[in-house]
């Protein structure tokens, strides 16, 4: 509701205009998901509670940390990352056992590399908005050190997970490959890249996302 973009938002080519009742019936959503999630366990109820607060902060003035770089960063990662298949553990009522564990919190530094990624093709109207990005603060370089420094370290966090839990290692290779696939030809080349050339590696990052997900829920499963 705050924002006033004229270009593709996110994941969204060419927008359309926001619903005028959009506010309200994202808060009705927001706090009727919360009185239901009382009738889980209180795992998921905590890990909504705080997703909820975190989601009011990132978009409502006067915090809109979503303008915020870095915090915006912070708040994604956790949130998306960590908390939300957290959340769905939690609703299991089944305990957390260190494996299980190492796979959730592998996930904050995955989308710690992600988030970066989705920023980078909209540096020119960003920058002509006056808007501070992370990714415009750390530039495109710094950008994409860091999404390949911070996928590394989530499989390296899967890996031991597959070692505690006697799963089967080599199974993320796969979803490691197509994560270098996207990130390593980017770095190399993101300097002669047009706006459009970085928004398709972010849908090839989204991609290779989506297959990290099948995979871990393949070789986590049990």
């Amino acid at each position: 509701m705050f924002d006033r973009d004229e270009g593709d938002i996110g994941y969204l080519n060419a927008p359309p205009q926001l619903p005028r009742y959009l506010l309200h019936c994202s808060v009705a959503l927001l706090v009727g998901g919360q009185l239901l999630a009382l009738m889980l366990p209180v795992g998921f109820q905590l890990a909504y509670a705080i997703c909820f607060v975190m989601s009011v902060l990132y978009s409502v003035p006067p915090f809109r940390f979503k303008a915020v770089a870095g915090v915006d960063w912070v708040i994604n990662m956790w949130g998306f990352g960590t908390l939300t298949p957290y959340a769905a553990w939690a609703a299991t009522g089944r305990p957390l056992d260190l494996g299980h564990v190492l796979v959730l919190l592998a996930f904050c530094p995955l989308f710690a590399g992600l988030y970066p990624l989705t920023q980078l093709y909209q540096f020119d109207e960003d920058r002509r908005r006056g808007d501070r990005t992370l990714a415009l603060i750390l530039g495109m370089r710094k950008s994409l050190i860091i999404a390949l420094a911070s996928v590394v370290l989530a499989f390296a966090l899967l890996g031991w997970a597959a070692a505690i839990l006697r799963a089967p290692l080599v199974a993320l290779g796969l979803p490691l490959a197509a994560w270098l696939a996207v990130l390593v030809p980017w770095l190399l080349r993101h300097e002669s890249w047009s706006p459009a050339e970085h928004q398709r590696g972010m849908y090839r990052a989204l991609t290779a996302w989506a297959v990290t997900d099948v995979v871990v829920l393949l070789v986590f499963a049990s």
